[in-house]
């Protein structure tokens, strides 16, 4: 649910709820505690040079392991919450270098990151496949794609409600969809996956509450 994003914000044209609303609904959807404790579980495992992508609002600063991570880049589309994600990692101390961008086209050298981590991201973004194809292209040769995201359930009477809500939400909700697929969108693009789970966070609503998370090896 981060804001990279297809509103009117990515056209150079924010309004009001782009600039004021959205943020805050985005940092505090993606705060809550389920999805807390699923962030707990992926993040910490990036090492090396890592790249963040959707780094906006600073919501996984809490979780990595310092010890592992020797460098820490991000980019974000949302002005707003770069600003606080900046804010949060000089506050903690976390040297960063998070910068203005969209996620189909990384302000990054090839092969720069040993870990390219996503968190209720691709849910958001215009171009799912370029996005994938980006960060196949900033990984370096044996590096890792940790992902942890929301999307189409498995389930008939979910899936129905998440089609049936999609445009609305969409609007509300920085570009979030709801139907997208997650790990057959890794292996549509050659990807290979370990360690993935996939599962319902408890007391979401089924149609919100879809989550798959891994890792994916070139």
């Amino acid at each position: 649910m981060t804001a990279s994003s297809n509103t009117d914000a990515m056209e150079g044209n924010p309004g009001f709820w782009d600039r004021h609303v959205m943020p805050r609904l985005i940092t505090f959807c993606c705060a809550q505690p389920a999805i807390a404790k699923a962030r707990s579980r992926i993040v910490p495992r990036a090492t090396g040079r890592v790249l963040e992508l959707g780094c906006g609002g600073g919501i996984n600063l809490d979780h990595y392991d310092r010890a592992r991570v020797t460098a820490l880049a991000g980019v974000d589309p949302s002005p707003q919450l770069l600003d606080t994600a900046r804010g949060k990692a000089r506050t903690m101390g976390f040297d960063t270098d998070f910068r203005a961008g969209y996620a189909e086209c990384l302000p990054f050298t090839d092969a720069s990151f040993d870990t390219v981590l996503t968190t209720f991201t691709l849910c958001s973004v215009r171009d799912p496949q370029a996005v994938l194809r980006e960060m196949r292209r900033v990984m370096a040769p044996g590096g890792t794609i940790l992902f942890l995201e929301h999307g189409a359930a498995p389930d008939p009477a979910p899936a129905r409600w998440q089609q049936r809500i999609e445009p609305l939400w969409k609007r509300i909700a920085g570009g979030c969809h709801l139907t997208r697929p997650v790990s057959v969108a890794f292996t549509g693009q050659g990807f290979r996956l370990s360690d993935c789970e996939a599962r319902y966070m408890p007391g979401t609503p089924r149609f919100l509450g879809w989550i798959e998370m891994g890792e994916a090896c070139a």
